[in-house]
């Protein structure tokens, strides 16, 4: 049973004065400093209220939204696909998305004109929305270890997109999973990872990926996909630099292009 605070209501019944009771007195002085902060107060608010209307001076709400929650390479897909398909065109009509949010991007992607969209989840979703649990349901996304065998036949897609998942693997299970990706995919697949320092997620997220990010350099990268065999893309890769280029188009991310195994 919980005990009343009956000390409090005592002191004040005896006439007992409270800290910065005097403040709130009618007689009272208002204190300088108290105005000024009143002012501070005021000022920012006014100044959030304008930026938040017009956008002040260029601010971006989806760059604030990307640097609250980390910078994701799986949103920078959104950005990047109208490039994508300037440099793949036919290669975007059968794709798989690899990579944590699966479910939103392969639903934008079935937005798309002509474009049939799968994906694999690499972890639990113990918060999925209803538009990802159909999309589970209808077999269109998958939940699946990468670090094993994809649940796939070979060249069943024209092309892959992994983001934000093969920077959470050792190179041990790169060495399985690259060859995966390429396996699955006929046309190439491409790899988005985050930059060396950038942070993908945030910290209360990094207890369902099991181990932090390990953000890699590009040098590392070229170096690890020439061990392996695996060749840069060197068309798709030119065609998306002159698309982008167009647009001033910089993505927050690395984006190689691959091909896939003969």
């Amino acid at each position: 049973m919980s005990r009343r605070p009956t000390g409090l209501s005592r002191r004040l019944g005896d006439g007992a004065s409270i800290p910065f009771m005097g403040s709130l007195h009618p007689k009272s002085r208002p204190s300088p400093f108290l105005s000024i902060g009143l002012v501070l107060v005021g000022a920012f608010l006014i100044i959030g209220y304008l930026y938040s209307g017009s956008g002040g001076n260029g601010f971006d709400k989806a760059a604030l939204s990307r640097l609250e929650a980390g910078a994701s390479c799986s949103s920078e897909i959104y950005q990047a696909l109208p490039y994508l398909k300037k440099a793949y065109g036919d290669s975007m009509h059968k794709v798989l998305h690899v990579g944590p949010d699966t479910c939103a991007v392969v639903s934008q992607l079935l937005k798309e004109e002509d474009t049939e969209a799968w994906g694999v989840e690499p972890y639990d979703l113990d918060d999925s929305d209803a538009n990802c649990r159909s999309l589970i349901r209808k077999g269109i996304v998958r939940v699946a270890d990468i670090k094993f065998p994809l649940p796939y036949r070979s060249k069943s897609f024209s092309l892959v997109i992994v983001s934000d998942a093969l920077d959470y693997l050792s190179p041990k299970y790169l060495n399985k999973t690259l060859p995966e990706l390429a396996r699955v995919s006929s046309d190439g697949f491409i790899i988005l990872s985050g930059y060396p320092g950038q942070r993908t997620f945030k910290v209360a997220e990094m207890s369902k990926f099991g181990r932090p990010a390990k953000l890699r350099s590009s040098t590392w990268w070229i170096r690890f996909f020439v061990q392996n065999r695996i060749e840069e893309n060197e068309v798709a890769i030119k065609k998306f630099e002159v698309a982008a280029a167009k647009k001033a188009y910089q993505s927050t991310c690395q984006i190689f292009h691959l091909k896939s195994f003969l």
